[in-house]
């Protein structure tokens, strides 16, 4: 008939694209690449990347010891309220312990690590370990910090870690006693850090610093 159009006089698909090109598969779809006219998401930040972003300016590094979460019954039901104990330091001989309260996780997080912000102070340390054994108490925890020699590493329980590694302390033998209360086992740990005095303290509290000009003389 006339009116149908001769199919097999249509022109042929085209031939793909010759060896040695680039082949595109899915039509006219955006490649995913990083190119500036794709899509894509751009390259990834790497977790070091991230974690250095994150560490504050001043040099303190926050860690959480224990979290509480503490009830009132009311008359519509149960209010639920949250306290967090934490612990700062830069790891160089400055250490710090705060506790904040808070409806929710992450304000008692806040407001414990500003608590702890605002009471650091300085621990006296003999190299990668403390200057002499030392022993303190606090409510019914009692904890015993003694010196170790280099690569000794920290051999203590989680708690006490937490603090004496916040302080820069890099080998210690420690030993908790008493309570097991994690509250009364970092407080008792920072005591003992801050009672800490070198030789060098001692003999200028004493009125002795001849004796240790001489000794450096000698």
């Amino acid at each position: 008939m006339a009116d149908q159009k001769d199919i097999s006089a249509a022109p042929a698909a085209p031939a793909g694209p010759a060896s040695g090109g680039t082949q595109s598969f899915g039509g006219d779809r955006p490649s995913r690449g990083y190119s500036d006219g794709g899509r894509g998401r751009g390259p990834r930040r790497s977790s070091r990347d991230q974690r250095d972003n994150d560490e504050p300016k001043d040099g303190l590094i926050e860690k959480v010891i224990h979290i509480n979460r503490s009830s009132k019954v009311v008359k519509g039901g149960r209010r639920f309220s949250f306290s967090a104990l934490i612990v700062m330091g830069d790891k160089q001989g400055r250490v710090g312990m705060g506790m904040g309260k808070g409806a929710e996780v992450s304000e008692a997080i806040k407001k414990g690590g500003e608590n702890a912000r605002s009471r650091v102070a300085a621990v006296s340390l003999s190299a990668s370990t403390i200057p002499h054994e030392v022993y303190s108490e606090f409510g019914g925890a009692k904890v015993l910090l003694r010196p170790a020699s280099p690569g000794t590493g920290l051999i203590c329980g989680k708690t006490v870690r937490a603090v004496v590694e916040s302080a820069g302390v890099k080998d210690v033998l420690s030993k908790s006693l008493g309570s097991k209360n994690s509250s009364n086992v970092a407080k008792a740990t920072l005591n003992a850090l801050l009672s800490l005095r070198t030789r060098e303290q001692i003999l200028k509290a004493r009125g002795l610093e001849n004796r240790l000009t001489a000794t450096k003389t000698a």
